[in-house]
């Protein structure tokens, strides 16, 4: 995300729904990243519920091994 222009912060560590946070000029975009899975069907609805502002996005972006780009879900 930083290449495409956005600052941004890890928060994998925090157990909170998002793993990155990355701030644009004109959107936020909220991210939750898997490895090899996607996340379960409780989790997915956490990340759909979770409050956030209008120009704000929800991401999935699961990895699998050997890829050298995710798999990405709109939320």
């Amino acid at each position: 995300m930083e290449a495409t222009g956005y600052a941004c912060t890890r928060a994998a560590a925090s157990l909170g729904v998002f793993d990155i946070i990355g701030i644009g000029s004109t959107d936020v975009v909220l991210c939750q990243v898997k490895t090899r899975d996607w996340p379960s069907t409780e989790e997915t609805e956490c990340i759909r519920l979770f409050l956030a502002p209008a120009n704000c996005r929800k991401l999935i972006h699961r990895w699998l091994d050997g890829e050298r780009l995710p798999d990405v879900r709109e939320v």
